[in-house]
């Protein structure tokens, strides 16, 4: 068979056998993020807040090897024992997919108050900049290059709505540090990129949010309809995979065509 007429290697490629970290793991996204790697191949160490549902989602994946972490990423001292034993648990690392966030939404600004702004900016922003750090730190060390996907919100760019003005300041700063980290560790083969989606039918979408107001916002989508987790979870793999090997400090755009750019 010709160079030209082969066959192109399914979604994942390279990620089978390797070992993969999902923050935000049980969340509405984070279960479909999971199950996409997973269905590749890969072994999962799903991580959430909450142990015994990170734990039931890790049993409940296809394939073997998968685990359950529980953890507070606001305490950014257990960062490095949290890449140190996902490592044991799943194997080399090939990929960091972080999830995790907290959306504090008031639809009126003068109702933000400190611990709201400290709360999201602590999950959102602090957390991840530790934790890409210690995890891009630990490939570093190992010699080994790998990625990391952030996922930040079409709100990066549009300033958000429903009243998650601080929310989507830290989805901005998601897509900032993500440039500065892939151009920190470009040189040791370690790819940084981010996931932009708008509306997704999730409840983290949903809660707070007026159903006049989302329906109002729905329209707003040139697709005419919200996402599915199932397909936002593709980009992630793509990126983590050798078919992305040549992207790095991007952010790609999953609104349905609602943020062009």
């Amino acid at each position: 068979m010709t160079q030209e007429h082969a066959q192109a290697p399914p979604l994942g490629a390279g990620l089978a056998g390797r070992g993969i970290v999902v923050t935000g793991a049980t969340g509405g996204i984070g279960v479909a993020v999971a199950r996409a790697f997973a269905d590749c191949g890969a072994r999962v160490a799903a991580v959430d807040l909450a142990a015994d549902e990170a734990q039931a989602l890790a049993a409940s994946l296809p394939g073997d090897g998968h685990v359950g972490i529980g953890v507070d990423l606001v305490d950014v001292q257990a960062h490095e024992g949290l890449v140190r034993g996902a490592e044991e648990a799943v194997g080399p690392l090939a990929a960091l997919v972080h999830l995790a966030a907290l959306l504090h939404r008031k639809h009126d600004v003068r109702d933000v108050d400190e611990a709201d702004w400290d709360a999201q900016v602590d999950v959102n922003l602090k957390a991840t900049f530790f934790l890409n750090r210690a995890f891009a730190e630990a490939l570093r060390d190992a010699g080994r290059g790998g990625a990391i996907v952030n996922f930040s919100s079409q709100g990066w760019w549009t300033g958000g709505f429903g009243g998650s003005v601080v929310y989507n300041a830290t989805k901005g700063g998601i897509v900032t540090m993500t440039r500065g980290l892939a151009r920190t560790y470009a040189a040791d083969g370690i790819r940084v990129n981010s996931v932009a989606p708008g509306l997704v039918d999730t409840a983290m979408l949903s809660d707070g949010l007026p159903p006049e107001r989302l329906q109002a916002l729905v329209e707003q989508v040139p697709l005419g309809r919200m996402a599915t987790p199932e397909e936002v979870a593709p980009t992630a793999v793509f990126l983590a995979s050798d078919h992305a090997a040549y992207i790095t400090g991007a952010t790609v755009n999953i609104s349905g065509g609602w943020l062009m750019y």
